[in-house]
């Protein structure tokens, strides 16, 4: 079992990437993301709780992320691993994921960090404007995103590659080429 995280600024190519790996893989896709939606939607004890965290205008607090994560990790008993998408933001995050796959008997192996510059995100996300309409991809929206990532988010990188577990991959090409790179990443161990 190999568990990975894939990190990149919105635009980076995540979304392409991600396909490509459960595709060849089999990885089960966690976005932290999709959890929240899927817990309010369906109004479970965590969704509740979730609801009424941000209802108050708070962040959600780590502990109830982690409790999602638990439980969608035990679900899937017979993965060949997971793809964290969106998760960690913070270090404080990345050590509380690093304990729960302790606690589960597995480990964060890999981090994918797609490297791609301001402008060369900027581009393909009015690129894919124009393919598909995207709430998130909204410029005020956009602008915000891109911000946390670069100011907030990027500083979990160091934390991994302490422990020589983040490997940095560009980003920018074509799409084979850079899922190549990937690849030789996790199929080298």
């Amino acid at each position: 079992m190999k568990n990975i995280i894939l990190f990149g600024p919105p635009g980076a190519g995540k979304g392409t990437q991600s396909e490509k790996l459960i595709q060849k893989y089999g990885f089960v896709h966690i976005s932290t993301g999709d959890l929240f939606r899927w817990h309010t939607k369906n109004q479970t004890a965590l969704g509740r709780q979730v609801m009424e965290v941000m209802n108050s205008g708070a962040l959600v607090p780590d502990e109830i992320t982690i409790a999602m994560l638990r439980e969608e990790v035990a679900r899937h008993p017979k993965a060949n691993g997971f793809l964290f998408d969106g998760f960690p933001r913070t270090v404080a995050q990345a050590e509380a994921l690093d304990a729960l796959m302790k606690e589960l008997g597995t480990a964060i192996h890999h981090v994918i960090a797609l490297e791609v510059n301001e402008h060369e995100l900027r581009q393909r996300i009015a690129k894919r404007r124009t393919l598909e309409s995207r709430a998130d991809d909204e410029e005020e929206k956009l602008n915000k995103r891109i911000t946390e990532y670069f100011s907030k988010t990027v500083h979990v990188l160091p934390f991994y590659e302490k422990q020589n577990r983040l490997v940095r991959i560009n980003g920018v090409g074509k799409i084979d080429d850079i899922f190549a790179s990937i690849c030789a990443v996790l199929d080298k161990a």
